[in-house]
């Protein structure tokens, strides 16, 4: 039997190269994962997402797609590969950050979480189990833990008590998988999260807890929700020290393609964010040159291409004053080519970076690159 993860070359520090096999497909990591909250990647079709962006994977969530379609649909469909046409890996997450989110709407104890629908206002309920079995009824290759992620600042004591309740929840998600199996024919991969917030001691604690439930990957949850980036390292690199080697591990929500870059450097395998398509549909667009506000003046009678660099098709058919053209008219399809941009090129960006740590000259190549990253242009 094929392993679930494989290093194929590590760095002489924490970076390495790997691939995640899957039944719909292997992963080349470190890997970024495009964010289809309820079955779509805002503004992209998932022939551009395969064919052009070259996503491996990509990401679905429990609590919006509990909500619509809901799970009879999602059922009915086959999961939400077919539901969706996408043939390849799809990780959900376990709605634990959503419902953070809704904090002014939501009771919390120990059995669960209950809240209020952002849709229309009805009540719903969300347990470790109930998550588990929503994500099995959507059918993902890789699941996550049901957690509460703590705000930031989050006081110490407020975070103990959040990260234990995380650690009894995760026995409960164990305990339904192991007696609930998969219901569409193809194995899924659970991950459970450590959490802790910005405290090393509480980091420590949970990492070992994660690490002894003896999943096949491991995740980092509660980081890129306010705080400043050098405690965001300075976790992971403490989490990374306690994580199995041999296992992925993902970083959840990061980030800009300077904190994907530096993360990777600290040992991490997997990241997903909404930054490249949120920022593209506000006009922000990355390049290897830097940061590019398509709204500025400046491209108004530039005719070159979009990106000379690019990797995709929108790059090269269409040109900086156009895509301006289309912001500043509010055309629809400016906010396509800029989210079909900047998916393809923190795919690029992963994809160099892949090759630097087999090559052998990743920290190098990162320090160099970073300062280019955060131009603004």
């Amino acid at each position: 039997m094929q392993k679930f993860f494989e290093i194929e070359k590590s760095s002489e520090r924490k970076a390495r190269a790997g691939i995640i096999t899957t039944d719909h497909g292997k992963i080349e990591t470190p890997i970024f994962m495009p964010v289809g909250t309820v079955a779509s990647v805002k503004t992209v079709h998932q022939r551009e997402l395969k064919d052009d962006i070259k996503a491996q994977i990509i990401l679905g969530n429990t609590y919006h797609l509990n909500l619509r379609p809901k799970m009879e649909i999602m059922q009915k469909a086959g999961g939400l590969h077919k539901f969706m046409n996408w043939d390849l890996p799809i990780l959900t997450d376990s709605g634990g950050y959503q419902v953070f989110s809704l904090s002014k709407s939501r009771k919390l104890n120990e059995e669960g979480v209950k809240f209020k629908s952002h849709i229309d206002g009805s009540t719903h309920f969300i347990s470790p189990e109930i998550s588990m079995k929503i994500q099995r009824e959507i059918g993902a290759d890789i699941f996550m833990a049901f957690d509460e992620c703590t705000p930031y600042p989050c006081d110490y004591n407020l975070a103990k008590k959040s990260m234990e309740m995380t650690h009894r929840w995760l026995k409960r998600c164990i305990d339904f998988n192991e007696t609930n199996k998969e219901i569409y024919g193809h194995k899924q991969h659970f991950f459970p999260i450590v959490q802790g917030s910005t405290y090393s001691d509480l980091r420590k604690i949970s990492a070992e807890k994660i690490s002894e439930s003896d999943q096949v990957g491991n995740a980092i949850g509660g980081l890129s929700v306010g705080e400043p980036e050098e405690e965001m390292y300075r976790i992971t690199d403490e989490v990374t020290d306690i994580l199995p080697i041999e296992k992925p591990r993902y970083l959840m929500g990061v980030g800009t393609p300077w904190n994907i870059l530096e993360s990777i450097g600290l040992g991490i395998d997997m990241m997903d964010c909404v930054m490249p398509t949120r920022n593209a549909r506000n006009a922000m667009l990355f390049t290897w040159n830097g940061v590019m506000n398509m709204k500025n003046k400046k491209w108004e009678s530039d005719f070159s291409p979009l990106d000379e660099f690019g990797t995709s098709y929108v790059d090269r058919d269409y040109s900086k004053a156009y895509v301006r053209h289309l912001f500043v008219a509010k055309e629809y399809l400016s906010k396509q080519i800029a989210s079909i941009h900047n998916l393809a090129f923190y795919l690029d960006l992963v994809k160099v970076a892949r090759e630097h740590i087999i090559k052998g000259d990743f920290y190098e190549w990162k320090d160099a690159i970073i300062p280019n990253l955060k131009n603004r242009l």
